[in-house]
């Protein structure tokens, strides 16, 4: 795989920014929304960022497979919310029928 993205360098790209605009959202964003003058500065500077870490994933380090990890664990951390929520309604309806 990490020869296949140094040989197709603009997907590489493409997917590090894609990783790296999910991981900000999900992670960094704060509630609020920013102005579109920062929101522009911002995906600027995320777009730099991913220029660089494209030149780090050419040097062999494993950037988007790093990316992929955490994006992972961001879902499965969502999928346990899912369970305990679930589970949470199952024991209030429980409890409410007795």
């Amino acid at each position: 795989m990490q020869s296949w993205f140094a040989d197709h360098p603009i997907v590489a790209y493409i997917v590090i920014f894609v990783l790296l605009t999910y991981v900000y959202n999900r992670v960094f964003r704060v509630n609020q929304k920013l102005s579109i003058g920062k929101e522009i500065v911002l995906y600027l500077m995320m777009a730099l960022g991913s220029g660089m870490l494209l030149i780090f994933q050419h040097d062999k380090l494993p950037i988007i497979q790093c990316l992929l990890v955490a994006v992972g664990l961001m879902l499965l951390v969502r999928v346990r919310y899912m369970v305990e929520a679930r589970q949470r309604r199952k024991a209030a309806a429980a409890d409410k029928n007795r």
